[in-house]
């Protein structure tokens, strides 16, 4: 199978390296082709051009070369830091501009008037790996945790990803050496289920 992981965070001493590295060594270890990519080490561009927010096709080679991986990708696995409930900047233009209208979506009519999406994505499966600051308790409670909703249901539900599975490590900026080393076991372990499903699951014929 075919894999593609991406992670987001300006430093790459980060906690989010570590268990992108985690990811793509386990799913390197089930003979997978792991494409892997550090958007602030490649200085990923994330600003859409205007023809790009109309809709129109990118013409930035590494753009193009991310947008392909991800079409032809069985797993995809995400790592980034909760940012006022969002994705941070850099993953969020990666998003906009990787995530593109008739690259991983379409739809019936042609043209976005606010029906449903036609997803065109055949991945089988993808594993999002969040950090965060706040207790995980208050991000349930108090935020509704923003991010699952972001991931699951308004981009790879809309692009035709049917199977997610998610974690929100936290709190990262007191946590110890021993529960750090909890959490990549974790994401180690999220990550061969996520491989068993995806090697569970038919991939879908070309739209």
């Amino acid at each position: 199978m075919k894999a593609l992981v991406v992670v987001s965070h300006p430093s790459p001493e980060s906690f989010n390296h570590a268990l992108a590295d985690a990811v793509r060594r386990t799913w390197t270890s089930f003979g997978c082709d792991v494409a892997f990519h550090d958007l602030y080490l490649e200085q990923f561009q994330p600003l859409l051009t205007a023809k790009e927010a109309r809709g129109a096709p990118s013409f930035d080679p590494l753009v193009q070369a991310h947008i392909a991986q991800l079409r032809e990708s069985d797993l995809l696995a995400v790592v980034h830091p909760n940012c006022w409930g969002a994705p941070p900047a850099m993953m969020k233009g990666w998003i906009d501009r990787v995530f593109a209208p008739e690259a991983a979506y379409t739809f019936a009519k042609g043209a976005d008037q606010g029906d449903e999406s036609i997803g065109l994505l055949k991945m089988r499966a993808a594993l999002v790996l969040n950090t965060g600051n706040t207790v995980l308790e208050r991000e349930q409670n108090h935020f509704g945790d923003p991010l699952d909703r972001i991931w699951r249901r308004c981009i790879l539900d809309f692009c035709g990803v049917q199977e997610v599975s998610r974690a929100l490590f936290g709190v990262v900026a007191t946590s110890s050496p021993d529960q750090r080393a909890a959490w990549l076991q974790q994401a180690e372990a999220m990550a061969r289920d996520v491989h068993w499903v995806a090697a569970q699951t038919q991939r879908p014929s070309p739209a």
